[in-house]
């Protein structure tokens, strides 16, 4: 499902009220873990933490006046789905996740590249994703994205 909202408090209001109590209790998880430096908007159609220009003036190497991306949080039509291009570029970051999640959800991981699907409600790992918001840093994304991502 694609919102069309300019504030992340608007894209809230538009999801279904079920859906909205679990965006807010995952994006107080990220707004509590995240590093730093990171800021948190709207960034393709959901709620995005990314590193803003004042920090990476180049911004998005796909799109220059987007600023770099690092996380998304949105509700799709059949789930909640946590997109984290830390997994996608950190090879051991991602083994790690998929090392630990079973230890903290009682159902299968559904994972692509860089999105985890939350399709059951009552089995999102809060503790995990807090977790996970931790290991990368600001400086730490920007390396890893120029090295990994910008220049493929």
């Amino acid at each position: 499902m694609k919102y069309e909202a300019s504030t992340v408090e608007e894209y809230i209001t538009q999801l279904p009220k079920e859906r909205q109590e679990v965006i807010k209790r995952i994006q107080a998880v990220i707004r509590k873990n995240l590093p730093e430096g990171f800021e948190e908007g709207i960034n393709y159609n959901m709620i995005g933490y990314y590193v803003p220009h004042s920090k990476y003036p180049e911004g998005y190497h796909c799109d220059p006046k987007l600023p770099l991306p690092f996380m998304n949080l949105a509700s799709q039509k059949n789930s909640v789905n946590l997109y984290h291009s830390g997994i996608y570029a950190k090879k051991e970051l991602h083994d790690w996740f998929v090392a630990e999640y079973p230890k903290h959800a009682k159902r299968k991981l559904d994972m692509g590249k860089s999105c985890i699907r939350f399709k059951k409600m009552d089995d999102i790992p809060y503790d995990l994703i807090a977790e996970l918001c931790t290991k990368i840093s600001v400086d730490e994304w920007v390396s890893i994205y120029e090295s990994v991502i910008k220049n493929k």
